[in-house]
């Protein structure tokens, strides 16, 4: 009996890791996408600052990389501690 209880909460600690994840990937391709297409507004307004949107466009995707990247490992982290 306490073996299969054991099991179900293992089951779910998986679903919930799975969903934790998902999470984190579509809300780093949301932040991605909507700072692109910030950026993209923001050039087609002033083009003589392109170099200086695109690179600052460019650091904010990678910061928002790595926090999604973070994420998913904690719970990846979490599926193997918990």
């Amino acid at each position: 009996m306490l073996a299969m209880i054991l099991a179900a909460i293992e089951g779910t600690l998986g679903i919930g890791v799975c969903i934790g994840a998902a999470i984190a990937a579509i809300g780093a391709g949301l932040g991605i996408g909507k700072i692109g297409g910030s950026a993209m507004e923001a050039i087609a307004r002033q083009p003589e600052s392109a170099g200086d949107i695109r690179s600052n466009m460019i650091v904010i995707a990678a910061l928002i990389e790595g926090v999604a990247l973070f994420a998913v490992i904690v719970c990846i982290l979490a599926m193997f501690v918990g």
